[in-house]
């Protein structure tokens, strides 16, 4: 599970080891332009130190928002939104 609660297990890439996952590579994933961390990761985790997003007395936060993956509709964004909260909840 990723800092942000979104679970990588399901995704292709992290079964193909394409990508590991942000905690393993510290936050810079494939998709994220070259060069650059992922945002959540590089500022919650590198400069708040938050083991996760569940630390944070405002998730979502506007970060999730803007890096948000455009492939998804507003609907489908407010659900994952949904169930990566959840799964911080479960860590707890």
């Amino acid at each position: 599970m990723s800092i942000c609660g979104l679970d990588c297990s399901v995704c292709d890439c992290f079964e193909l080891k394409f990508c590991p996952g942000c905690n393993a590579v510290r936050g810079k994933v494939f998709h994220c332009p070259e060069g650059q961390e992922c945002a959540i990761y590089n500022c919650c985790v590198t400069n708040h130190e938050f083991s996760s997003c569940i630390e944070c007395s405002e998730i979502p936060c506007v970060i999730w928002r803007t890096t948000r993956d455009p492939k998804y509709t507003d609907e489908e964004f407010e659900q994952v939104i949904a169930e990566r909260i959840a799964n911080l909840c479960k860590k707890i």
